[in-house]
């Protein structure tokens, strides 16, 4: 199969630079994938396509300010990214300029709040850095770092809280898991009282996502890990859903990777902490998830493949064909779509 094939025309106006005012105002692409439906909504119009007993499953990981801007000893200034914390105070991380800090620079941020030394080169260009400070290591990235906005976001973020979900809750991420920056708690809470069930996963998103698959052939592209780790009283209520045949639908292709990666052959899941380099494109047959509510996803790119696979390629090149004509809003900040 080629990458190519993957591939749609979007004018760059459509690539939503800032979040919308109301998060549940976004727009909501409804795909029934059985009746080759496609339908028009408004991302709080999800309730109506929710059925009691059914499972939401989302991702409650919670963006780091990951990007720090410091010097090293020279003077000279550079920016680093922290992808994945390996073990205590050591990170695998992107730096810039990548030439100049080699194995044992050292770098300084925040006028000494927070001191690095470059460890060794890791697999695919990254670094392997030990931090060194006095304090609480989050505190101090809340104060010296930044949101780490994906490439093809230029405009400058306003509110800090508008790259997290309502319900983030565990630190670690360099991305958010974006489908799920569209629910409000009030919209979470009318979902709650219709019936459905609400599971979570956590999975802390690499910046890996963004990364382009530069192979011809779809096969021949390696994924990036991810690391995760699901709760007993969550794979309870995956598992109870299923058992009474009802649907789990995960928010986010991320919570689709969990539940993928850990599922039997009969959909059902045992709480893990491990990580995953799951790689989902069509001719895969998903064991766990019924739906997913997702964002729109770049030309070329491993999620187009993932939810290419849900759906069917053809139908959802055709939905994406549609989303350009009807303007919808693209990528992080962008709108929604709901498979089912």
């Amino acid at each position: 199969m080629k990458v190519s094939e993957f591939d749609y025309n979007l004018p760059e106006s459509l690539i939503a630079q800032t979040p919308i005012a109301n998060r549940d105002q976004s727009r909501l692409m409804v795909l029934n994938k059985q009746n080759q439906t496609i339908e028009n909504k408004i991302f709080k119009d999800i309730i109506d396509y929710l059925k009691p007993g059914d499972c939401l499953v989302r991702n409650n990981t919670k963006v780091i300010p990951a990007r720090i801007y410091g010097k090293k000893e020279t003077g000279a200034n550079v920016e680093f990214l922290l992808l994945k914390n390996i073990e205590g105070d050591i990170w695998e991380t992107i730096v810039r300029p990548g030439n100049k800090l080699h194995s044992g620079a050292k770098v300084i941020f925040g006028d000494g709040l927070l001191k690095a030394e470059i460890i060794e080169p890791m697999p695919g260009g990254t670094r392997k850095v030990k931090f060194t400070y006095d304090g609480i290591f989050n505190e101090i990235l809340d104060k010296i770092g930044l949101m780490p906005l994906p490439p093809y976001i230029h405009e400058e973020l306003k509110e800090k809280d508008r790259y997290q979900t309502v319900y983030a809750k565990y630190k670690g991420s360099a991305a958010a898991p974006t489908a799920g920056l569209h629910f409000t708690k009030e919209l979470l809470e009318k979902i709650e009282q219709k019936g459905v069930q609400i599971a979570n996963v956590t999975l802390h998103v690499g910046i890996g996502t963004f990364r382009p698959v530069k192979e011809e052939t779809v096969e021949a592209h390696k994924m990036h890990t991810e690391h995760f780790y699901i709760k007993q009283e969550d794979c309870e209520k995956i598992n109870q859903a299923k058992a009474n045949g009802k649907r789990i639908i995960a928010v986010g292709t991320t919570s689709c990777r969990v539940l993928e990666t850990i599922a039997d052959e009969n959909g059902y899941v045992k709480p893990i902490e491990d990580d995953t380099g799951i790689y989902i494109y069509p001719g895969y047959k998903f064991k766990c998830i019924d739906g997913l509510i997702t964002n729109f996803h770049l030309p070329q790119s491993t999620l187009l493949m993932l939810v290419s696979a849900l759906a069917g390629k053809d139908f959802i090149m055709k939905a994406y064909k549609q989303a350009v004509e009807e303007k919808y809003r693209f990528f992080s900040f962008g709108d929604a779509m709901f498979i089912s």
